[in-house]
């Protein structure tokens, strides 16, 4: 399998994680125009399977370090698998609440809250269970981002709703910090279930990121029945919408949520493979730094804050800033 050797090497595949889990949600915007997002999030599961299922039989079947996709798959103890899997249902329940705030708040709200408390609460998880890197510097990053949401929170309060629009936009900030709280422990029952000090020649018995990344897909399917069915039936906004509704779909819009998936499943990836050699605390924070590429899609493409007074445009200006600096640290932490 393809193994990452370096820390640069690490740091660009966690670069790349930050835009995929920053950019999935322009799918979700995109199928928005015309498609639920209950509906959109099905078909966003079903490309993060398929896409998995391709990468464990390229990039996790290459090479001479470490076992190919199928031994490994074979050789996980299933207290590993069970790890994973519910990492999988954690992140899926978090995600499906993500969405819902996309839906109501937009994306520049909903990452910057709700993936940005992820990442405050993830780092220390992370850090806890598989310290690696210059603690100091680690959390002084964090702090930083932690600035850039509340940046974030006021100018989004800044901006004048009424009526519904300011009720849906409460609602998708309190539905971005819930998601963020149970985003944040995900990352943590993956990472435990594999060899992340050696992935070249992993421990008998757990998994490496190609084996990891398939098996926490299919934790999120599995519970998607169970959690997707029920917010369609009891959704956060709008009528309940029937499974009939989703085969009526458009092959276009069925792979645009395909698409988003895919997308989310390179950046997962991506991070697990980088966090054999950056460590798991500096990986996650690296790709979570993404409610800065979501804010930037939001803000400059979606044009979500369109209108908003010069006070409101400075926090955003401070928000980036302060993001860009809190990244920067995170990645000086490790490089050591």
């Amino acid at each position: 399998m393809f193994v990452v050797n370096s820390y640069s090497l690490a740091v660009i595949f966690c670069f790349i994680t930050m835009l995929c889990w920053g950019s999935w949600g322009n799918t979700q915007k995109l199928a928005g125009k015309t498609w639920r997002y209950e509906l959109f999030y099905w078909d966003y599961v079903i490309g993060m399977v398929l896409f998995a299922i391709l990468l464990g039989f390229t990039m996790g079947s290459i090479g001479t370090e470490g076992r190919p996709f199928l031994e490994d798959l074979a050789q996980a103890e299933w207290g590993g698998i069970g790890s994973v899997v519910l990492g999988g249902v954690i992140f899926n329940a978090s995600n499906i609440l993500l969405s819902a705030s996309v839906s109501l708040a937009g994306l520049s709200v909903a990452f910057p809250l709700g993936v940005g408390l992820a990442l405050v609460l993830g780092v220390i998880v992370n850090y806890v269970g598989a310290p690696k890197g210059d603690p100091v510097v680690l959390f002084l990053g964090v702090a930083l981002i932690v600035v850039a949401i509340i940046c974030n929170g006021i100018a989004s309060g800044r901006m004048r709703k009424s009526g519904d629009s300011a009720a849906q936009n409460r609602k998708g900030i309190i539905l971005a910090v819930v998601a963020g709280v149970l985003m944040s422990f995900f990352y943590r029952f993956v990472a435990a279930a594999m060899d992340l000090d050696n992935f070249a020649a992993p421990t008998p018995g757990m998994l490496t990121p190609y084996s990891a990344i398939f098996v926490f897909s299919v934790g999120v399917l599995l519970s998607n029945f169970a959690f997707n069915t029920y917010a369609m039936r009891r959704p956060f906004v709008g009528a309940p919408v029937s499974y009939r509704e989703y085969f009526r779909g458009s092959l276009p819009t069925h792979l645009v949520g395909m698409l988003g998936g895919a997308v989310w499943c390179l950046g997962t990836a991506f991070s697990y493979i980088a966090a054999g050699k950056a460590g798991a605390a500096i990986s996650y924070a690296l790709g979570q730094g993404a409610p800065m590429i979501a804010a930037v899609w939001g803000v400059f493409i979606w044009k979500e804050f369109k209108g908003a007074d010069r006070k409101t445009n400075t926090l955003l200006a401070v928000m980036f800033l302060f993001f860009i600096a809190g990244l920067a640290s995170i990645i000086a932490s490790g490089g050591n």
